[in-house]
């Protein structure tokens, strides 16, 4: 299943770099990205605060646009005024929550340099700016923008690594324990929550990153990867060591990676986190279990 899925990813990179994908606004931040907690679910796309027009990330056709000021529009969608591009190999780009006010009609065929519509903040948003997302309808899957964007928007290297801010076990009889205060811990079965997030230079803002890994001495015991999620009967899908609902990972305590069993003697726990530029961070906690 690991090597499908990175199959994938390497699939999807390659199709889009050919073409040379961007990111659709000129100038901004990320202010929430994919795999994100949103209320529960992981986000499915990036949410830019921008102030500007926006443009394809790549040659496209137009495939449809909702403009909650038509009155054809019935519900209002959280989206607020959007559209979709086809960009070809089954991936489709998502762009909303406009400012509805629109000067001109987008022609069918769009290239980079077409502008869609000014960023606004229509829909669920109380900042301006855009969120879009890219779905490969062939495979029923959202795909991380950042799988196929390279770079950061205002063109700076992201050098900054994730931060772990903590680490939960939380036995079968619900008692929770924190391995950097505490070192001794009766054996059993556990399960891992880690509060876990990314920061980019120029935004400042708490995000997700994209991969998390736990190993217990020296083999690897649970591994949570956001470059690609599933829908699958009206359910989002996570890949966290095989797919797995998406509300077994989100709660409030974080992401949790699944369950391990420690037995008596010493443990090695390692938790790392990384981003999509390759930085990482890790930490190590050296546990006896009685």
């Amino acid at each position: 299943m690991m090597k499908k899925n990175i199959a994938l990813v390497l699939l999807l990179s390659a199709s889009f770099f050919v073409f040379g994908i961007g990111w659709p606004v000129r100038e901004g931040y990320l202010a929430a990205n994919f795999g994100m907690n949103d209320g529960g679910v992981p986000l499915l796309g990036n949410f830019i605060v921008s102030s500007g027009s926006v443009f394809p990330a790549d040659v496209g056709d137009l495939i449809f646009v909702y403009d909650p000021e038509n009155p054809a529009a019935q519900f209002p969608s959280p989206l607020g005024s959007w559209m979709a591009l086809d960009h070809g190999d089954n991936i489709v780009g998502i762009y909303s929550r406009f400012d509805q006010r629109r000067d001109a009609l987008v022609p069918t065929i769009v290239d980079t340099s077409t502008v869609l519509a000014s960023t606004g903040k229509s829909g669920w948003s109380e900042r301006d700016g855009l969120y879009f997302a890219f779905f490969d309808r062939r495979e029923r899957r959202w795909v991380n923008p950042a799988v196929l964007i390279t770079g950061t928007i205002s063109g700076v290297e992201d050098t900054v690594p994730p931060v772990i801010r903590q680490v939960e076990l939380r036995n079968m009889a619900g008692n929770s324990f924190n391995p950097a205060t505490i070192q001794r811990l009766p054996q059993g079965l556990y399960t891992i929550y880690i509060d876990a997030w990314d920061t980019i230079e120029q935004g400042g803002e708490s995000l997700a990153p994209n991969r998390i890994t736990c190993s217990v001495n020296g083999a690897e015991a649970g591994v949570l990867s956001f470059e690609t999620l599933i829908s699958k009967d009206g359910k989002r899908m996570v890949y966290r060591n095989g797919t797995v609902p998406a509300s077994e990972v989100f709660d409030e305590r974080g992401f949790s990676l699944g369950d391990i069993h420690l037995t008596r003697g010493q443990a090695t726990l390692v938790i790392e986190a990384r981003d999509m530029a390759d930085n990482a961070r890790s930490v190590t906690y050296r546990l006896t279990i009685e």
